[in-house]
């Protein structure tokens, strides 16, 4: 009997990449690279690459962590996923992180956005419609990990500090805010105000590149001179940063490697987070069959570019390893030490706190105390933890601070080519909807941003939803 070409792994639903109509989906490893095969009724078969590391692929589900659900649902669950997202009954993962988006205004007009922001978008969401958002987030958390004030350009926002000193006023653990930098660059004053809210504070910097190339690809603007004018004065400030790189195939993929190695560089950076592109919203120039990158391709670009992170450093996150993969180190006297991978994964898959920020997780934090500590000796440690303490043996507990950990990030958004329903259920980065749902990043972007939610309404027979702001002129 012939053989098939590969080797069928499982079964879930996707969704078609042309009309969104769920479909049923099969994953199979071919030549250590994994696709998913799906078939419309209307338009046909797909083929589509999820990972170029099969091995890798494995380990992600060896890191699933049991879920931890909201305090409460926001919509019953009456379609299926991703038809319900509001969080419903059926999802698997709280808000790890939640985006509240203050504005669709912007000072660019970037060739990829998912928000689809510009000039042109100029309403604001008022403080009232902002603080509704805060508490809804409050409601499902109780005290939420990580809120991020995004937009648009958030920065533009009038009532910017009313809006920060509203989210500070509930029990968040930790604040961010998403900026494209251009306004930290021109406004002393705008830092300096930012910084009056630490500790607990950071900002989420867009940075791409360290060329001007990949600027004008992905945001229409040369922009690396502002950049580092906006770094240069959050540095000054010591305004805790985290450089997030969008990452598109065959633009900037190349200097994954040369951007960790200048976040370590910068006192005030504590990490980078690599996003691919996301085929959602404005996609100018962007051809999935030529610049779509996957997590697996990702991390294996991210391991052959720089000499700091290892294969055993950067593993899967327990709350959405389907998705997400992280790399923690410790900086201690211009030393960089790796620290994910001398570190026992259990304790990941044990920490109660979300693994974005497992340094606030006080159970973990008094485990890698205890490795580190100078009750310790390399002979009573194996592997990279004894590696480490045989290096430098004068490490002590209280070094393990926020301002010590520098963490890598691997986000990726699914898109209709690879979405996975199984992967949405466990999806822990949320967008709050002006009406108060809280709603997967991945499937906002697809299925309920702007009037989206009237494909919804076509898909599944059910009525229109009334018109709601969506921070739009």
């Amino acid at each position: 009997m012939p053989d098939r070409p590969y080797l069928y792994y499982e079964l879930t639903n996707s969704i078609c990449s042309e009309c969104y109509r769920k479909v049923e989906a099969k994953i199979v490893f071919e030549d250590e690279r994994v696709y998913m095969l799906k078939r419309c009724p209307n338009h046909g078969h797909e083929r589509v690459l999820i990972s170029t590391d099969a091995t890798f692929y494995r380990k992600q589900r060896d890191f699933a962590k049991r879920g931890q659900v909201p305090l409460k649902a926001n919509t019953a669950t009456v379609y299926g996923c991703p038809y319900d997202c509001g969080l419903c009954p059926d999802h698997e993962q709280h808000s790890c992180l939640a985006l509240i988006e203050i504005t669709d205004h912007c000072n660019l007009t970037c060739p990829v956005c998912y928000a689809e922001s510009s000039p042109q978008r100029v309403r604001y969401r008022s403080l009232e419609e902002i603080r509704f958002m805060l508490d809804r987030v409050v409601e499902n958390e109780g005290e939420p990990g990580i809120v991020q004030i995004s937009g648009g350009e958030p920065t533009l926002h009038p009532e910017l500090f009313e809006i920060l000193a509203e989210a500070r006023r509930r029990p968040i653990q930790h604040l961010m805010l998403n900026t494209n930098g251009i306004l930290l660059a021109q406004d002393d004053e705008l830092v300096e105000r930012l910084a009056g809210f630490l500790p607990g504070f950071e900002i989420y910097l867009q940075f791409d590149s360290l060329r001007e190339a990949p600027y004008r690809d992905l945001r229409g603007a040369d922009l690396l001179e502002l950049k580092l004018r906006a770094l240069d004065k959050l540095n000054a400030h010591g305004l805790s940063t985290t450089l997030v790189t969008t990452l598109k195939q065959g633009v900037n993929d190349d200097e994954i490697g040369a951007i960790v190695d200048f976040a370590l560089e910068q006192p005030c950076v504590r990490g980078v987070t690599l996003q691919p592109v996301q085929d959602a919203g404005r996609t100018e120039g962007f051809d999935p069959a030529v610049h779509r990158l996957t997590l697996g391709e990702v991390r294996r670009k991210l391991l052959a570019q720089q000499s700091v992170f290892a294969e055993d450093d950067v593993i899967p996150v327990p709350c959405h390893p389907d998705c997400l993969a992280m790399a923690y180190a410790l900086k201690l006297g211009g030393e960089v030490l790796p620290l994910s991978g001398a570190v026992d994964p259990a304790l990941l898959l044990e920490a109660e706190q979300s693994s974005l920020v497992f340094e606030r997780d006080l159970a973990l934090r008094e485990r890698v105390f205890d490795l580190f500590s100078l009750g310790h000796s390399p002979e009573s440690s194996t592997g990279a933890l004894g590696r480490l303490l045989c290096c430098l043996p004068e490490i002590d507990a209280p070094d393990l601070r926020y301002e010590n950990v520098f963490r890598v990030l691997i986000l990726q958004f699914l898109d209709p080519h690879g979405f996975d329903v199984r992967g949405v259920k466990r999806a822990c980065v949320h967008i709050v909807h002006p009406d108060g749902r809280v709603i997967p990043f991945d499937t906002y972007n697809l299925f309920y941003r702007d009037d989206k939610e009237r494909l919804l309404a076509k898909l599944t027979g059910r009525e229109a939803p009334a018109e709601v702001p969506s921070g739009s002129g």
